[in-house]
């Protein structure tokens, strides 16, 4: 009877051996697989997902800070304009002011 129990004994061992040499393969197709996809990938100028998503949000930050500069640009624009007009109302009320003395001295 002492036989029976070395017999499963003998057979989990070989079970086990087998199930973690089967693990071990599968590990190592996994990784020829996702090698061979990488250069399928490579050779056909693809990107892996998480660098698609890097450029994304370095697009997304690039939006942002042009907009904002769009915006200072604008208002920056604004401005000179808003000079711009204001110098010339000058000017001219500076002429006319001059038009008058003359007419003045005539």
């Amino acid at each position: 009877m002492s036989e029976r129990p070395r017999f499963f004994d003998d057979l989990a061992g070989v079970a086990g051996g087998a199930f973690s040499a089967l693990n071990g393969l599968r590990e190592e197709i996994h990784s020829v697989v996702r090698s061979r996809i990488d250069e399928v990938l490579a050779s056909l100028d693809l990107v892996r997902r998480e660098e698609l998503d890097v450029v994304r949000d370095m697009a997304a930050t690039a939006r942002v800070a042009q907009e904002a500069a769009e915006a200072r640009l604008s208002t920056l624009e604004h401005r000179i304009h808003a000079l711009e007009a204001h110098r010339a109302s000058e000017h001219d009320g500076e002429k006319g002011h001059d038009q008058h003395r003359s007419g003045d001295h005539a």
